[in-house]
């Protein structure tokens, strides 16, 4: 029992769609949609509670006026919900169902009906109950507040300036019929807005999981080479800091290798660009299948990469480099193009003491620039 009015409140959680939200107009238009059906049901649960009113009226407890009164009352008020949910009115404001308004105007008539109508006050004192829980899955606190306000007063002076006798007919079999129509659609509005709010925190936190991911993968792509999956300039930088900062602190060794894709302009211009990608993803996938879990891999620029390795001294970080060179050099490359050899040369260095990052790596590079002097395919130690 007591569903008037409650399903206006029900949280829109489709309307918070991020950045896939649709157009203003499509979204007003999917509103409208909602508010319409809400108010189907609103109406809907008027008529239910006219019908028990009708009952009561069939076993003499209230005049017959009664029911007939309360269903024109509720139609009417939802006609004119509907009126101005129609014009657009509801959509000026952020709260478009208008939770406020429409549960101080229920509780109202609510109210007012048990002074009308004492002898069955059950059914709209149980109405309350629903109407207050529905509201306030949407309600802000100042708009619950502001319904509890309403509510009390209203309350207030039907208990204690009228000396009506609120009542819950048994007199007969059909008021018997009629309360514990009451009572069973009362404890079903209950259950249904329990499964509800178990369903909303559900949607919520299913939505809360997608947006932590989504966010995982936008931090992620921040951090990645797009073609290689590698980490990025940026990231592989600050990854290198990270770590001469740790071996200072530690006393421990760190190396790094800086490798260069051995004519790796004559691949593109000979085999083509997308060759040229095949080969870069190709390498990424083979450097990160050899390396130690603890070692970083990231895309330096264009077909240069680096490889840091903490914890590794430098003979250590070369015979890493060579293995890595042999493995490379041996793949079978014509797989993506005919003729297609693909060799890297490198440049080992290991950080002496408080060396800057801008050091390490100018060690690094001038060794690998050495390589690549020496015929290239080869690894340096700085």
């Amino acid at each position: 029992m007591g569903t008037t009015a409650p399903p206006y409140s029900i949280p829109d959680v489709a309307d918070a769609d991020g950045p896939r939200s649709p157009p203003a107009r499509e979204l007003r238009v999917r509103r409208a949609g909602r508010r319409r059906q809400i108010l189907a049901m609103i109406a809907g649960c008027y008529l239910t509670d006219a019908i028990i009113l009708f009952i009561y009226a069939q076993a003499g407890t209230v005049p017959t006026t009664i029911a007939p009164s309360y269903a024109a009352i509720g139609v009417l008020t939802v006609a004119l919900w509907t009126v101005l949910s129609e014009s657009g009115f509801n959509d000026r404001f952020h709260d478009h169902y208008l939770v406020v308004p429409q549960s101080i105007v229920s509780m109202m008539m609510t109210v007012a009906f048990c002074y009308i109508a004492p002898e069955v006050s059950i059914v709209f004192l149980c109405t309350l109950y629903l109407v207050v829980g529905f509201s306030s899955l949407r309600a802000t606190p100042r708009q619950t507040a502001i319904c509890w306000t309403f509510l009390a007063l209203g309350l207030a002076g039907l208990f204690l300036l009228t000396d009506k006798p609120l009542g819950m007919p048994t007199g007969s079999p059909l008021e018997r019929l009629a309360t514990l129509l009451v009572f069973v659609l009362t404890i079903a509005g209950c259950m249904f807005l329990g499964i509800f709010s178990s369903a909303l925190r559900e949607t919520l936190y299913q939505r809360g999981q997608k947006l932590k991911e989504a966010y995982r993968r936008i931090e992620e792509l921040a951090e990645l080479d797009e073609l290689t999956g590698a980490l990025n300039r940026r990231s592989i930088m600050h990854v290198l800091e990270e770590e001469l900062a740790r071996a200072r602190q530690a006393g421990r060794p760190c190396s790094v290798v800086l490798i260069d894709l051995d004519w790796f302009k004559r691949i593109n211009d000979e085999h083509g660009h997308p060759t040229g990608d095949d080969v870069l993803r190709t390498f990424a996938i083979t450097m990160f299948a050899n390396i130690r879990g603890s070692d970083r891999f990231g895309r330096y620029g264009g077909e240069e990469f680096l490889l840091v390795l903490p914890g590794a001294p430098q003979d250590p970080a070369c015979r890493l480099a060579e293995r890595l060179r042999q493995i490379i050099a041996e793949l079978d490359w014509s797989a993506f193009s005919t003729g297609l050899q693909v060799t890297f040369s490198a440049g080992v260095a290991t950080a002496r003491g408080d060396e800057t990052t801008e050091s390490l790596l100018s060690r690094a590079d001038r060794a690998l620039y050495e390589s690549k002097a020496q015929g290239r395919n080869r690894v340096t130690r700085a």
